[in-house]
């Protein structure tokens, strides 16, 4: 058929190779330690247990997660190529550990974001995030942004676990508790804790009592169940940080309007994205792992003002984000004399193929 086989991944280039690395390794079994080298990363360079998934934590090689992964993973590594959905100036470190470990071409095809959300606009069309999740939000945009100019610069929390994560019932409470305590102006994305339905209905027991009614009477909190429009919310002049579980879209969502991140990673390669995010690039601290620790209000309430400090580290993450943004937007530059890597990414990608066909 002269078919030829790339991967493509929707993770950055560091947690797409600590994933591939420690699955292909499986590293952390070797060592009686709860931190580990990485094969294909510096040997300065150490992993934790507790930033593995369940599925990795699990494995033993033939197990069933193992069973799934591996082959999947080895089979991507005898591809043509990778695409992957990251920006070359942001992750030169991560891509250059991809390439050397796969021994492969890896293009380096993002930011796969809306052409809107790059622009030096306040605030994106009140349709981008509903258009790209194809769902109904749990708020009318229009609400939530009536509700984000009611709020100074700088000033809001938006805190969101992505469509496929959610923390335990005692973290939900000990968060509630801290955010209410801090004074702070929030919008909560919020789902049923760990152990029920994320679909399913909402319990007013989950959260302090009267919480949600005494937020809205106050403007402080926001809380939206459901689907929330993420991009319009982190692209407002009101939203100051982001606390996240780290997923790839959303690190990219929220670097692209240079808004740092508190970390609270909870599956996947997610543990390896915040390790990153904090070590290499300085735009985030993590506040703990996984969705059955131990979070304390206080540690919540000091994070949150460290971030949203200008001065000291809170200034210095916000304009290392900044520098990220620029970086990000500067990707899809279409000018033929100053190509971004984006779009020279997708040219090399299209000339290789075709290329490689001609010859097969």
């Amino acid at each position: 058929l002269s078919t030829v086989h790339v991967t493509f991944t929707t993770g950055g280039a560091y947690g797409s190779a600590a994933l591939v690395s420690i699955w292909l390794s499986l590293t952390h079994r070797c060592t009686a330690s709860d931190e580990f080298p990485m094969p294909g990363f510096p040997e300065s360079y150490r992993f934790h247990i507790s930033q593995l998934n369940p599925y990795l934590k699990a494995a033993d090689g033939k197990d069933s997660g193992s069973r799934i992964f591996h082959p999947q993973i080895s089979l991507s590594t005898k591809s043509f190529g990778w695409l992957c959905s990251t920006v070359e100036a942001i992750e030169p470190f991560g891509l250059e550990i991809l390439r050397n470990y796969l021994r492969l071409p890896v293009w380096s095809i993002g930011p796969l974001l809306p052409t809107d959300a790059l622009k030096n606009s306040s605030t994106l069309d009140s349709s981008v995030s509903r258009q790209r999740a194809g769902k109904e939000l749990g708020i009318p945009a229009e609400t939530c942004l009536k509700w984000l100019d009611s709020h100074g610069s700088d000033s809001v929390i938006y805190i969101s676990f992505g469509s496929q994560n959610t923390i335990s019932a005692t973290q939900m409470m000990e968060l509630a508790i801290a955010l209410e305590e801090s004074g702070r102006p929030f919008i909560w994305v919020i789902r049923p804790p760990v152990g029920y339905d994320l679909k399913g209905e909402f319990r007013v027991e989950w959260l302090p009592q009267g919480f949600e009614d005494r937020m809205s009477k106050r403007k402080q909190g926001l809380l939206v169940h459901n689907w929330a429009p993420q991009l319009e919310i982190l692209s407002h002049k009101s939203t100051s940080v982001f606390v996240s579980h780290c997923g790839w879209n959303s690190v990219m969502e929220s670097l692209s309007q240079g808004v740092p991140i508190i970390g609270w990673p909870l599956g996947a390669e997610q543990a390896f994205n915040s390790k990153m995010l904090v070590e290499e690039m300085g735009v985030s601290v993590e506040l703990t792992r996984g969705g059955q620790s131990d979070i304390a209000r206080k540690e919540v309430k000091r994070l949150i003002d460290l971030v949203m400090d200008k001065s000291g580290k809170g200034g210095e993450m916000r304009e290392k984000a900044c520098e990220i943004k620029e970086q990000i937007r500067a990707a899809i530059r279409e000018e033929a004399e100053d190509k971004g890597s984006f779009v020279k990414a997708m040219d090399d990608f299209v000339a290789t193929i075709l290329s490689t066909r001609r010859g097969l």
